[in-house]
């Protein structure tokens, strides 16, 4: 506990947090699928009656708006569900007197069961009398609800994050460096931030860089004159060229190859290209977008790729969350892709059909699995999963899985089903949609021989947590050494920050400029997330913060 004189929740520490995340509730799946992705806060879990959940508590809207409707389904009980406050900042969810059948994360709750904090960052998934599907997870609330949702898909914060940064950027004429797994939409925020930049009006290119053949890279990416060489009868734009005066984006430049980063490099660092052939040097005259699922500084260090290449694309980064640390988007990417699969069939109203018997189209035990499940491969992969839902069920009243989508949602976690590392850890994720029906592998991960602690060098600590984001589990993991090993050597590196070495007020300042988003904390203070948490939870940030809503009326 700090003294009140340590941190005083002034009017500019608390305009500068905005609002703090709370608990919530968002509809993954409904009878009325239109709902899908309204939500409902709770912040009154404190009060002596709690948040009642029922067919007519509490209101759920779309983000931002200020009416709500009850979630209204017959088949849910009058007499509610309760959520309370329990000690340690988690809630218990308590059946009571309800007839209600609930299950959450899969397991049927008879009575009552707690959530820690841990679970509600995480996400828990509730299912309710076999139709209604919810998310428990954290939201900050929303300041209005028709803001550009600049072409991607999804309300959860850290999709917000991402738009904030796109809208930040966008107007600047730096490079820009994304980075996420595979299959989380990076092509996506390229063409937003070209859409929304001063360039928007000319070409954008975007280009593969691993599969430039080395011997050809010069004239690929800058052109060619005619007569440059045997078989140059006409002279033809590089991709440089055919982007001039808008953007090129680099895609996979994690896998460009030695000699052709030097090229990148070169124009990078002089701004000018010269045509294979000709004797002139001309402006490159482009932006510069570069995205990669690698791990940029292992490969560093592993010499193969050039650092100052890095330093020059990445003149600003936007790191993309993966599907599994978006819960709450899970149904609303589900319900845009179905529409979607659904239109190019020829059929795109057939989601609103009600099937005889009283059954849904979109079975609710369906989208709870889907989302529990820990998607390698993210939207790519989940895309491709409801294509499979709707051609596999043309002709049946209802989606069904098919017997490959049966095996890829009932497989064990524990045997690669799923994955163990934490929400937002893109480096340890290299898996591809294509992996779905095979075990996932860490492609980068070394063989499984333990290392000893004092081979272990100051350097490849640091890379090896700042690879894995400041956790400890995967890091030691990575380095092939037990986590008692690995919390030994941070303690003896004097290049490895502790959250409990952090001033309060440094904690605060973050705290507030990463408007209560501890992932991006945890990037910019470069400590463990788990003991970065404690400490929030310590200081009382976000219970000051949350108090500030409370009082003001926010919802």
């Amino acid at each position: 506990m700090i003294l009140e004189s340590t941190i005083q929740p002034t009017q500019a520490f608390r305009a500068a947090v905005g609002p703090p995340p709370v608990p919530a509730l968002t509809i993954l799946c409904h009878p009325c699928l239109d709902r899908v992705g309204e939500r409902a806060l709770l912040l009154d879990t404190d009060s002596a009656s709690g948040v009642h959940l029922s067919r007519l508590s509490p209101l759920f809207g779309a983000p931002g708006a200020t009416r709500g409707a009850p979630l209204a389904d017959p088949h849910l009980s009058r007499t509610p569900l309760s959520l309370h406050t329990k000690g340690g900042g988690g809630l218990r969810l308590s059946v009571g007197q309800s007839p209600t059948s609930v299950a959450a994360d899969g397991e049927v709750i008879r009575s009552e069961r707690d959530f820690t904090p841990e679970d509600i960052d995480r996400g828990v998934v509730l299912e309710l009398s076999d139709r209604v599907v919810l998310a428990l997870h954290l939201a900050a609330p929303a300041e209005g609800g028709d803001e550009n949702d600049l072409g991607l898909v999804g309300k959860s914060p850290a999709v917000e994050r991402v738009r904030r940064e796109i809208c930040r950027v966008a107007d600047l004429d730096v490079p820009v460096l994304i980075r996420g797994e595979t299959g989380t939409g990076k092509e996506l925020v390229a063409r937003a931030i070209h859409t929304l930049c001063p360039r928007r009006q000319r070409s954008f290119i975007a280009v593969n860089m691993a599969s430039i053949p080395p011997s050809l890279a010069g004239a690929e990416l800058f052109g060619v004159e005619r007569g440059a060489f045997t078989g140059a009868v006409s002279s033809r734009l590089g991709y440089f060229g055919a982007a001039r005066g808008g953007t090129l984006f680099l895609d996979e430049i994690g896998d460009t190859p030695p000699d052709v980063q030097v090229m990148l490099l070169r124009v990078l660092e002089a701004g000018e290209i010269q045509t294979i052939g000709s004797h002139r040097t001309q402006l490159s005259d482009v932006r510069i977008l570069a995205a990669t699922d690698a791990d940029l500084e292992g490969r560093i260090a592993a010499g193969t790729f050039r650092a100052p290449l890095l330093h020059r694309l990445a003149g600003f980064e936007i790191a993309l969350p993966p599907l599994r640390a978006r819960l709450d988007d899970i149904g609303r990417l589900f319900v845009h892709f179905l529409r979607e699969e659904l239109r190019l069939l020829g059929e795109p109203d057939r989601w609103r059909d009600q099937p005889p018997g009283g059954g849904l189209f979109v079975p609710a035990a369906l989208v709870a699995r889907l989302a529990r499940y820990d998607w390698p491969g993210n939207i790519r992969q989940l895309r491709n999963v409801v294509r499979q839902l709707v051609v596999g069920s043309r002709g049946a009243p209802a989606l069904e899985a098919g017997p490959a989508l049966e095996r890829l949602l009932t497989r064990d976690p524990q045997s690669g089903g799923a994955s163990t590392a934490p929400a937002g850890e893109w480096p340890l994720a290299q898996a591809h949609a294509a992996d779905a029906e095979r075990p996932r592998v860490d492609r980068a991960r070394p063989s499984k021989e333990r290392r000893r602690p004092a081979d272990v060098t100051e350097d490849e600590l640091v890379a090896a947590l700042r690879v894995c984001r400041w956790d400890l589990k995967a890091a030691a993991d990575r380095l092939r050494i037990s986590r008692t090993s690995l919390y030994a050597l941070v303690e003896r590196c004097s290049r490895v920050r502790k959250a409990g070495d952090l001033a309060p007020e440094e904690i605060a300042r973050a705290y507030a400029e990463c408007h209560g988003d501890v992932e991006m904390m945890v990037d910019r203070l470069q400590v463990s997330r788990k003991a970065l948490s404690r400490r929030i939870r310590e200081l009382g940030l976000a219970e000051m913060t949350a108090a500030s809503v409370v009082r003001t009326g926010t919802r």
